[in-house]
């Protein structure tokens, strides 16, 4: 099965769900389900990063297993992070979002 994240809630969304769950699931090849894309609202952005320590990670991560990184390019935009992003990361909005995962499908969008 193929999944996409949507990072939209504010809080310990990335820090802890990402971070302490998801994240080292992938890292381990232990997810489960085969993740194709990761999209990031509001402050969630901020893991993009570089220097982000979760978003290197992620970024790693990303490359070795074909992970689409984008953040909301409004969220991007409004926390002046264009431009600073990790290797891989790119911005966009739903149109992007959806043209971006359209080669590799997933099967449930989950959000977070």
């Amino acid at each position: 099965m193929k999944v996409a994240y949507i990072f939209s809630t504010q809080g310990h969304t990335v820090s802890y769900k990402l971070a302490k769950m998801i994240l080292p699931q992938l890292e381990e090849h232990g997810h489960g389900v085969q993740v194709v894309g990761m999209f990031f609202f509001e402050d969630n952005c901020y893991v993009l990063r570089k220097g982000d320590p979760i978003g290197e990670r992620l970024a790693k991560v990303a490359k070795e297993q074909g992970i689409m990184l984008m953040g909301c390019n409004q969220c991007c935009y409004e926390r002046e992070i264009d431009g600073m992003l990790v290797e891989g990361a790119t911005i966009g909005c739903f149109p992007n979002l959806y043209e971006g995962l359209s080669g590799n499908m997933p099967d449930q969008v989950i959000t977070l």
